[in-house]
């Protein structure tokens, strides 16, 4: 998976991801501080995977087989599709297991769902159909997410404590997070660590701050 990784952002340097890469559109709703934000995204198209082995780490590697195999041609339309970023993680417990690049939620027993982000230029009309029946395209709704940007380590031991302060600051402004939380990265593994653009995200309500609509699976 790192090979596949390095050869698709190909692109990027050592001090962080290329602007020409591109990123889903977002408007800042609010700012609480120089380094936590809220964030409105629009509906979005993804592909999904979900595997499940005796070891989440071969789940996540056979999920990302199956979704960049999508994104190389692996559809009905033959095409390739560029990757975009952020890489997004998700998961439901207090553990985030980190995948790229992609969105991965960690089920039991090994179970891993997948999700690589297409280019906005798609339409849910206009998505290469998959031609594996363990890819599915899914339209996502839109997310207003509490968002807190860090640099450095993107280990688990980095995110968590992210995902910590974050849910302090939004409990001190009484706002109502989310379960699950969620981790984007920007930049390539070998990108120098103070160089780098991470982020937890958690999905937010309150009077303003609606849940999302749940995500449709496309036909």
């Amino acid at each position: 998976m790192a090979v596949l990784l390095s050869l698709s952002l190909a692109g990027c340097s050592g001090v962080g991801i290329q602007s020409d890469i591109e990123q889903p559109p977002y408007e800042v709703v609010a700012s609480l501080s120089d380094d936590i934000e809220i964030r409105q995204y629009a509906q979005r198209i993804a592909v999904e995977a979900t595997v499940t082995a005796d070891d989440p780490h071969d789940a996540r590697n056979a999920a990302f087989r199956l979704l960049f195999d999508y994104i190389s041609g692996s559809n009905k339309a033959n095409a390739e599709i560029a990757m975009t970023v952020p890489v997004e993680t998700t998961s439901d417990s207090k553990r985030i297991e980190m995948t790229a690049p992609a969105e991965s939620q960690i089920g039991d027993a090994g179970t891993v769902t997948m999700k690589f982000f297409l280019p906005r230029r798609f339409t849910p009309e206009s998505a290469p159909k998959p031609t594996d029946d363990r890819v599915r395209l899914v339209l996502m709704p839109e997310q207003r997410f509490a968002v807190l940007t860090f640099s450095g380590s993107r280990n688990q031991q980095g995110v968590s404590a992210g995902v910590d302060q974050l849910r302090a600051a939004l409990k001190a402004r009484d706002l109502n997070p989310g379960i699950s939380a969620r981790a984007f990265f920007y930049d390539p593994p070998w990108t120098i660590p103070w160089f780098r653009r991470n982020e937890v995200a958690i999905e937010v309500t309150s009077g303003s701050c609606p849940i999302s609509d749940a995500i449709v699976e496309m036909a």
